[in-house]
């Protein structure tokens, strides 16, 4: 085995030992976003990167490559904010258990500190100019924030004036050191330091939570914005009220407010749909963005987070809407001139080699969304129309149409098709009898299984049901094979009839002594692999049930996900340990191990690029693609 421009090859027939990651790409998950409440956006020091929460990471990603990003899972609750220091060596992060991390962002990703700050979730924190202090606010108990050293979490001054959640806080970059916080009791601290102690509480200003607060990066203006649709401003030395900018000019709440670089103006961003851009010495709106279709009022386009990247040229800002989002807006013109999507939830399926074309490949996830990936930009976007309200089970494809239908199934019970050309769901919308447990292609056949049975369509349209003695838990087929697997850890191999109305099985076999969770046929037919809730493989001759191997025992949880390249020399297994293994048929004892793939878990895998590359999707939301070159 030998290493190439960051691609591990092997020689066939290879030997394959546990190594390196080798990992080609990282697609981020979109950030973790809740109606009615702010989401944090950062941006380093260059305009370069972008930090923000999803789920249990942190994920850093490039502001003009968004294919390329690291993820820091260093974190044990589900994540909130991320915040990059003003030197941009180091981000600090919050979870919903109080626990502020400080870590290493240009290196290894190496945690330098974690600090336990309040009771309940952490909503913001803000460093100082010096990148020494932290203030970090939330939800508790005894108090609200705290402020300590980023290298020693020493308290460095006390946050009071606040009787209920602080939603935000902003740290002044000059000297004398100022602070200001704002939460639900429509209360704005404002703070002098350090170290940081209480000096006035404005309450009158707003009447509605507050969810926003920043200082400007010249230090002369504080802004805070809230659920009351209203914007401040305030004197940035001495927290004196300026006066009110654009009152009833958003008709929704404000939930983010970031500064340009010459503080000069500044971006709202609200539940309106809309992203305004205010001129400070005018106090009128110069610029409006609304984000979504025409006259439409949809809640997935309520504008939670913005953030206006520094030390760039181009007047880049990007607001984040409720559906995750990115959207890029650049002064003068009227719509986003970037729309970076992708998944939030948990990726519980993705579409197998055969059913893609060589450049694409589409996932689902936890809360139904659908996702088409372009591999060669790394580019998502989502499938168009009404689609699954809920978990997506399964993809499998036909070449119906000029382009081909990917079908789909989802715990609504529904089964519906894609059109692969125009990524837009049909008006297909057929009930199932009980929620699917998988979905396979037989021919131009898709049987889709729940616990009882497994249900056969034709373009749709039931044509046959196989009925099944013992619960069904996966199912898989190519060709006219069927392969059904059970509960009681049984395999059944059959044939799909001619005319679609049932299943002939022929071989029962029951080598694994575990539920069966994932199944996989090579294309020609010959072999399938079965892999069981304690993380068995074994791989079987389909002519007469005979183990080919049961060697493969490494993964120590449950499989999840099986696929094997085109030649069927080579299988790609991911499960709930973390891990992705690439196994050798020929070499059974050896492997390769991509380690920790995916933070709580990976949940399916496929082989794409023509066999070049493995993509993954997992508990996290991301997409990951893996470089596996076969030498000749």
């Amino acid at each position: 085995m030998s290493i190439k421009s960051g691609m591990i090859k092997i020689r066939a027939p290879f030997s394959l030992p546990v190594a390196d990651k080798p990992l080609d790409s990282t697609w981020a998950a979109c950030p973790s976003t809740t109606r009615g409440q702010p989401t944090q956006l950062s941006s380093d020091p260059k305009g370069e990167r972008l930090a923000y929460a999803s789920n249990r990471s942190i994920f850093l990603r490039s502001i003009d490559n968004p294919s390329v990003s690291t993820q820091y899972t260093a974190h044990t609750a589900e994540t909130t904010v991320a915040r990059f220091s003003p030197s941009g060596y180091y981000v600090a992060s919050g979870d919903t258990s109080g626990i502020v991390r400080v870590w290493d962002c240009v290196g290894e990703g190496v945690t330098k500190g974690e600090y336990s700050i309040v009771s309940g979730r952490i909503n913001d924190l803000a460093w100082d100019g010096d990148s020494q202090r932290i203030i970090a606010v939330g939800k508790g108990n005894q108090r609200f924030g705290h402020c300590i050293t980023a290298d020693s979490g020493n308290t460095v001054g006390e946050i009071t004036g606040h009787s209920q959640v602080i939603n935000s806080v902003s740290i002044r970059q000059q000297r004398p050191l100022r602070a200001a916080t704002a939460g639900d009791d429509r209360t704005l601290v404002f703070y002098h330091g350090a170290p940081f102690k209480y000096n006035t509480g404005i309450r009158e200003k707003h009447n509605n939570y507050i969810y926003g607060v920043a200082f400007s990066p010249n230090g002369d203006n504080l802004v805070s914005v809230g659920g009351d649709r209203r914007i401040w401003l305030y004197d940035g030395k001495t927290g004196e009220a300026k006066g009110q900018v654009g009152e009833g000019e958003h008709k929704g709440s404000i939930f983010g407010v970031s500064w340009s670089s010459d503080s000069r103006r500044f971006v709202t961003a609200s539940a309106d749909r809309t992203v305004k851009l205010w001129d400070v010495e005018q106090s009128k709106v110069v610029q409006n963005w609304t984000l979504g279709e025409d006259g439409a009022a949809g809640v997935a386009d309520q504008q939670v987070g913005v953030v206006w990247p520094s030390g760039r040229t181009d007047g880049l800002t990007i607001s984040l809407s409720l559906s995750g989002t990115l959207n890029y807006l650049v002064e003068g013109t009227e719509k986003p001139t970037r729309r970076v999507e992708g998944h939030q939830k948990n990726i519980t399926t993705l579409s197998s080699r055969e059913s893609c074309p060589s450049d694409t490949f589409w996932t689902g996830s936890y809360d139904g969304r659908v996702c088409q990936w372009n591999i060669s930009d790394g580019s998502a976007q989502t499938a168009k129309g009404p689609g699954h309200n809920s978990y997506v089970a399964g993809f499998s494809a036909t070449s119906e149409g000029s382009s081909g239908q990917i079908y789909s199934v989802g715990w609504d019970d529904k089964l519906r098709s894609i059109d692969l050309g125009s990524n837009t769901y049909s008006e297909l919308d057929t009930k199932l009898t009980a929620q699917p447990k998988g979905i396979a292609t037989a021919g131009e056949y898709i049987l889709a299984a729940s616990s009882d049975c497994v249900e056969i369509f034709s373009k749709g349209q039931l044509t046959g049901k196989f009925d099944s003695k013992s619960q069904i838990t996966a199912v898989a087929a190519t060709g006219s094979s069927v392969a059904i697997g059970g509960e009681d850890a049984s395999i059944r191999i059959g044939k799909l009839d001619v005319n679609g109305t049932g299943i002939s099985i022929s071989i029962e076999t029951k080598l694994l002594r575990n539920r069966i969770t994932a199944l996989a046929f090579s294309s020609d037919e010959s072999i399938l692999a079965a892999g069981d809730s304690s993380g068995r493989i074994i791989v079987y001759k389909t002519a007469d049930g005979s183990k080919v191997t049961d060697r493969w025992t490494a993964h120590t949880s449950r499989i999840t996900s099986l696929s094997w390249n085109k030649e069927a020399s080579h299988l790609v297994s991911g499960s709930l340990d973390t891990n992705i293994f690439v196994w050798n048929l020929a070499r059974p004892g050896e492997r390769l191990q991509m380690k920790n793939a995916h933070q709580e878990g990976v949940n399916v895998v496929t082989w794409i690029a023509d066999g070049s590359k493995v993509a993954s999707g997992g508990a996290d939301g991301s997409v990951k693609t893996w470089n596996v070159e076969l030498a000749k």
